[in-house]
């Protein structure tokens, strides 16, 4: 069974995807379609869509932070499911409310989880720079 917040990170992961895919700039209709789908309605109201709204808010900052981090790497280049676990990271580092190892360690699950076989080092890799960078590692 998964622990609350790391659900919460993947349904935020499958949002961020679904709407960047989909080029929609608003989270109610992902929001409410991923409700249905997943049945974690209250989860993704309460929880997932506000924390997607703010890494959007966000996006522009927080990819500054990521490319600078990605050596010889445009970001737009970088997989939509990576590039996303990296703004769902290093959103909750500048938030510094969860520690940096623990941020970490669920971005590397996602990655495990979601995206190809060496997606796990490439964003060990970038997390452990902006960590280091924003003066949380």
């Amino acid at each position: 069974m998964l622990r609350a917040e790391t659900r919460m990170r993947a349904r935020a992961l499958q949002l961020l995807y679904a709407l960047e895919i989909t080029g929609d700039a608003t989270t109610d209709v992902g929001a409410d379609g991923l409700a249905r789908l997943t049945g974690d309605v209250r989860l993704v109201v309460d929880d997932v869509e506000p924390m997607v709204r703010h890494i959007l808010a966000r996006r522009a900052d927080i990819d500054r932070l990521a490319q600078a981090a990605t050596d010889n790497w445009r970001l737009e280049r970088v997989a939509t499911v990576e590039r996303n676990i990296l703004r769902i990271a290093i959103y909750e580092l500048q938030c510094g409310e969860v520690p940096a190892k623990v941020v970490i360690d669920e971005a590397l699950w996602l990655a495990h989880r979601f995206a190809g076989g060496r997606a796990p080092a490439f964003i060990n890799g970038v997390l452990d720079r902006v960590g280091r960078d924003l003066g949380r590692l």
